[in-house]
């Protein structure tokens, strides 16, 4: 059984100055913002790295809570943050690296056990599996 969910944009507009709506099924994201200044300079608003990092923490995250209940532990807390690499590659634009970083909380976790479940989470994770063209990056650490 595959698990179908979708998101949707609106684009208006030439790439410098037109602007664009992004929404996701469940309306978590509603028309929200996204644009060329959203994307390649400051302005407020989301873009398709930020929300490609969003994923993948949250799925790196997920993937690690349910390795470690394999392993008999249960995190108290797991924060990652999923960091997009977006450069010129190939006369084009590319996905060319994502770095999670992690600081999680594990009673009884010890250092070797916490490692290796979280190599195989950035490794399996479904996300990470999507950027497989990327190189992807850990550093992880328990508090």
């Amino acid at each position: 059984m595959a698990i179908k969910k979708h998101g949707n944009a609106v684009w208006q507009g030439d790439l410098k100055t037109g602007t664009g709506e992004v929404s996701t099924q469940s309306g978590a994201m509603d028309a929200v913002p996204y644009g060329f200044n959203k994307r390649f300079a400051d302005e407020p608003g989301t873009n398709p790295e930020e929300l490609i990092g969003a994923a993948h923490a949250s799925c790196f995250a997920m993937a690690l809570s349910m390795i470690l209940g394999q392993e008999g532990l249960t995190p108290e807390r797991l924060e990652a943050t999923s960091t997009v690499s977006l450069e010129e590659k190939d006369g084009g634009f590319a996905i060319t690296k994502a770095h999670l970083d992690l600081t999680a909380r594990i009673p009884g976790a010890d250092d070797d056990t916490f490692r290796r479940c979280a190599e195989a989470a950035k490794e399996n994770c479904p996300v990470s599996k999507v950027l497989a063209g990327a190189e992807i990056t850990l550093e992880a650490r328990l508090a």
